[in-house]
């Protein structure tokens, strides 16, 4: 079947660093198009926390049917100290999430080469794993209340909710993604204290598992969980887990990997009914904000990970491979310990970008 040639791309650079690794993950994408022979357009969308400044909004109310016409959304980061933390969530992320059915929160986690990680004794080989978080349900679904806050009496509630068709479509997807990697699923849950939400969610998961025989499946809490990433991160292949307890372990993998700068993501609706959309797992930074020294490779590599979504997956490869080649050869961020500014790390990624692609000719 042949290949969409064209892709239309929402991009919402958002607040902080945002505007700066955007157009750097923009430059890195538009290299590799060019060289393997596809087109990206895009258009460009101020919203996020600036916006909400100016406005009194995240987003218009017509944002998301427009939205919607794109293949995908490249998405840099929101939120600024000004304004209320709980806003961004609630007005712009959680809203595309739900909106876009995008049940699916993807972050890898990979020591790569060249940097040195936290970990003493720990190599590329051994931290290599992604945490497939639940992403519109759980925990962070907002369905709660408070109740006279300044009386003694004063209560407050967020109630989990967590549905048979939500949990078996999220151990479905992490069970026919560790058939393309090492064949092992890791559940990570807390339903010895949870004994009702997370106790459905690990019967589901397990119900899910017999269907794939082939796979390795075990169930961990996440205490434990928590300190194995520490102290054996190589158990661990895809990690199938809750919206809450993902989002906290996707930014140990982060950390475990060097920095959080790192690390990038995917909210992914994996039936393509709805765009998906890809950005950094680090937040906005504001205090580091037009100094031109923000790390651009989580931006970078989610914009790979855009491009696998899409149908591109030699093109994820070669910047992956373009990432690894910049930092083995020391053109390390801030964040690292080096001295590279945004824009010379794109152009360093650019420039090994385009000579994986040369030696690769015959196969593209």
């Amino acid at each position: 079947m042949d290949k969409k040639n064209t892709y239309k791309i929402a991009v919402i650079p958002g607040d902080g660093i945002g505007p700066e690794i955007v157009p750097a993950g923009i430059m890195v994408l538009n290299a590799v198009a060019e060289g393997l022979g596809f087109q990206l357009q895009y258009e460009e969308f101020p919203y996020g926390a600036g916006y909400y400044k100016q406005t009194g909004t995240f987003m218009p109310e017509e944002a998301l049917t427009e939205l919607q016409t794109f293949d995908a959304l490249y998405f840099g980061a929101v939120g600024l100290p000004d304004v209320d933390d709980t806003l961004p969530a609630k007005l712009f992320t959680f809203k595309v999430r739900t909106s876009f059915d995008q049940y699916v929160n993807y972050r890898p986690a990979r020591l790569l080469q060249g940097v040195d990680g936290p970990l003493r004794n720990k190599t590329p080989r051994d931290i290599d794993f992604v945490v497939i978080r639940e992403n519109t349900e759980g925990e962070f679904v907002q369905s709660g209340g408070i109740v006279r806050p300044e009386f003694p009496e004063g209560l407050a509630t967020d109630t989990s909710i967590f549905t048979r068709k939500g949990i078996e479509r999220i151990a479905h997807y992490s069970f026919l993604l560790a058939r393309q990697r090492r064949k092992h699923v890791t559940n990570i849950t807390k339903s010895n204290t949870l004994i009702h939400s997370l106790a459905y969610w690990d019967r589901i998961v397990g119900q899910v598992s017999t269907a794939y025989p082939d796979i390795k499946y075990e169930k961990m809490y996440v205490d434990n969980a928590s300190a194995n990433f520490v102290l054996h991160p190589e158990r661990f292949d895809v990690i199938v887990t809750t919206n809450f307890i993902g989002d906290i372990l996707s930014d140990l993998g982060g950390a475990i990997t060097g920095s959080l700068g790192l690390g990038p993501s995917g909210n992914i609706n994996p039936e393509k009914k709805y765009p998906s959309m890809f950005e950094p797992i680090h937040g906005s930074a504001p205090d580091i904000a037009g100094q031109g020294i923000a790390n651009p490779i989580g931006a970078i590599w989610s914009g790979a990970i855009m491009l696998e979504h899409l149908g591109r997956k030699e093109a994820t490869e070669i910047i992956v491979r373009a990432i690894e080649m910049t930092v083995v050869q020391g053109v390390l961020p801030v964040d690292l310990g080096g001295s590279a500014g945004t824009s010379q790390i794109a152009d360093t990624i650019i420039k090994n970008l385009e000579s994986v692609m040369e030696d690769n000719v015959p196969n593209h």
